[in-house]
């Protein structure tokens, strides 16, 4: 079963972008780049078949444009994050205005815990949450809880390195999963049939399956190249300055 998406919401890029958190050292980004880059995204998710929700920027918020993270959404319900980064904090209260418009079932992550979208994998009706500095246990099984009333799944798996859980996975459907790092040999991924990405790619692993495409960050060639193989379509997209402030394709929208 491949989930098929009607609405994505984006979230412009805030001139405060370049002050967002980030931990990858690859210098600051361009703000006129990240613009470009983020339009072109965009295009790319109405190429997709999706009807876009935009929101305008937030100076207050420098990563406010990574809005997957502040809710976790399927066709039941929608569950509102509680950001584990102190500067993030607040980003939520926007979503949820937006979220009450299309959603009638809606819960909330409750402090102590926290939990961020990026740490949030589903395949079919399966989750799969990433404990991570971003996200805590008593988040995580908040979350399992609020699930498991609507007929989902959902298994914890503990993080080393990876920011999120989504750095270092994605669900193509079809049994299709791109794997890396820490996560390549872990158990409870062994029945899929798993597509490795090498050390040099990592950053690639987080692409987007969107309705009949794939969304896969440019310049990463042996990535591609496995992905065409399994017959999809593939969408290329430079997300450069994103990169710079730890964020990929997956981060920059919310798509149900």
């Amino acid at each position: 079963m491949t989930l098929m998406f009607t609405y994505g919401i984006i979230k412009k890029p805030s001139k405060s972008f370049q002050e967002g958190l980030t931990t990858s050292n690859l210098g600051k980004p361009d703000y006129t780049l990240a613009v470009k880059q983020h339009i072109n995204y965009c295009k790319a998710l109405k190429k997709c078949g999706l009807e876009l929700i935009t929101l305008d920027s937030d100076e207050k918020f420098p990563d406010s444009t990574f809005v997957e993270d502040t809710a976790i959404i399927n066709r039941d319900l929608a569950v509102i994050s509680n950001l584990g980064a102190l500067s993030r904090q607040g980003e939520e209260h926007e979503i949820k205005i937006v979220l009450e418009k299309y959603f009638e079932n809606i819960r909330t992550i409750e402090n102590p815990g926290t939990l961020e979208g990026g740490d949030v994998l589903r395949i079919e009706n399966n989750y799969y949450v990433g404990l991570s500095k971003r996200t805590n246990r008593e988040g995580a099984t908040q979350f399992k809880e609020i699930v498991k009333t609507f007929g989902y799944s959902c298994s914890i798996v503990p993080l080393k390195s990876f920011l999120h859980l989504k750095s270092g996975v994605a669900y193509l459907g079809n049994n299709n999963l791109i794997v890396s790092g820490e996560l390549k040999d872990i158990s409870i991924f062994k029945d899929f049939n798993r597509i490795i990405v090498q050390p040099d790619e990592q950053y690639a692993t987080n692409c987007i399956r969107v309705n009949n495409y794939v969304l896969v960050a440019k310049g990463f060639k042996k990535l591609k190249k496995s992905i065409t193989k399994l017959g999809c379509e593939i969408i290329e997209i430079d997300v450069s300055e994103f990169r710079k402030m730890d964020g990929g394709l997956s981060c920059l929208s919310l798509r149900f």
